[in-house]
């Protein structure tokens, strides 16, 4: 359980090689707005890259985006990932 001084560590990241990231970056400042501490991985980022980093990061939620149809493999392979390594 987080502490009431502590916030929320959410990571958001880009899938594949969807380069679309608007929305993605509109989220991390509106989420910063509300005091979440936020973490953008910038575009093209592996499942790998993205599980390693949710763990090094130690964060508390991991928002995924993308917008080039590689959701149906990405999004799975990074839930696999992170089910593993905790």
């Amino acid at each position: 359980m987080k502490s009431k001084n502590k916030p929320i560590k959410v990571l958001i990241a880009k899938t594949g090689l969807d380069g679309h990231n608007r929305g993605a970056k509109m989220l991390t400042l509106g989420l910063r707005d509300e005091g979440m501490e936020v973490i953008y991985t910038g575009i093209r980022q592996t499942p790998e890259d993205i599980a390693e980093i949710a763990l090094q990061e130690d964060v508390d939620v991991v928002g995924l985006s993308s917008l080039c149809g590689s959701h149906q493999y990405t999004f799975p392979k990074v839930v696999e990932l992170l089910k593993a390594k905790e």
